[in-house]
């Protein structure tokens, strides 16, 4: 049976993760509007191939092609009713490119849906985490990333979905934003350590930040991080950057070595686990590894 990444990372080891997906499925052809998650079924080939990739690269653990993969996000391509079906073929394509090597940590985003409007209550929010995390653990994730969050209560009853139907390790990260103050805030106003504090209290294994931010920006948060929660396992996925608009399209300006040559001041602010958000490439993971096998054999 595979260790679990919290008694790997408690070992003393710094493993890494993946980078980006979703520009990923644009270059093999995702069109603006398509649910990026039926690729999973309707081309699973192509969607092995990007998790492929990364581990080719050198990634310990790959996320899956379900970060909308609740049945919110679905039912406005009419796949509400393909939940399980969907979330499981996202896992099973992960699972087929990490093998029993490396970790699936299959995404779990936002399902859009604003619990302070009333708009959806939380019962019916957490069961559509529920849905979605058991199909996941049934496809063959080892664990699910509660991602991209800033609203506390929407990411603790993915938390507590996850944790309280499958035996799945949870990992949950938050994104932050810098605003003229000067300080890191989510969009609903959350500091990196409330967040983290809120995750560990719902239950997450492992907690931490992605997109919003580059490597530079994302020291302070993982350092604020860290002193909230002195002995949890942190994963960080940062952007390739902040984008620049160039001719109307987002770039974003980290090469691989300006990424990888921030990691061991990651480590030091307390980053257990490096991987990528938007804009990287499994050229940015192979950098980011080859400085942590470095760092774990020392």
């Amino acid at each position: 049976m595979q260790k679990k990444i919290v008694d790997v990372v408690k070992s003393g080891k710094i493993l890494v993760s993946d980078g980006a997906w979703g520009t990923f499925l644009q270059k093999k052809g995702l069109e603006p509007g398509e649910c990026p998650e039926l690729w999973c079924v309707e081309r699973p080939d192509d969607v092995t191939a990007i998790a492929k990739s990364y581990i080719d690269a050198g990634a310990d653990m790959v996320e899956a092609n379900s970060f909308g993969g609740t049945s919110f996000k679905f039912e406005h391509f009419g796949l509400a009713d393909r939940v399980a079906e969907i979330n499981e073929a996202a896992a099973r394509c992960s699972k087929n490119a990490a093998g029993d090597d490396n970790w699936v940590i299959a995404s779990i985003g936002p399902t859009g849906k604003m619990l302070i409007t009333q708009e959806v209550t939380e019962q019916e929010m957490y069961d559509a985490f529920k849905e979605q995390a058991i199909a996941l653990e049934a496809g063959g994730a080892d664990a699910v990333c509660v991602e991209t969050m800033s609203d506390i209560e929407e990411a603790t009853l993915a938390v507590k979905a996850a944790k309280e139907n499958t035996d799945l390790e949870v990992i949950c990260t938050f994104t932050f934003e810098k605003t003229v103050r000067g300080d890191y805030r989510s969009m609903m106003g959350v500091a990196p350590a409330e967040a983290a504090t809120a995750a560990l209290e719902a239950g997450a294994d492992i907690i931490g930040t992605n997109c919003g931010n580059g490597m530079e920006r994302m020291l302070v948060i993982v350092a604020q991080m860290r002193e909230a929660a002195p002995d949890t396992p942190i994963l960080l996925h940062a952007n390739a950057g902040l984008p620049q608009n160039i001719d109307g399209v987002d770039v974003f300006p980290e090469t691989p070595e300006m990424m990888a040559a921030f990691v061991e001041q990651m480590i030091d602010a307390g980053a257990n686990i490096l991987g990528g958000c938007c804009g990287t490439t499994p050229a940015h993971i192979a950098a980011i590894k080859e400085v942590v096998e470095k760092h774990n054999n020392k």
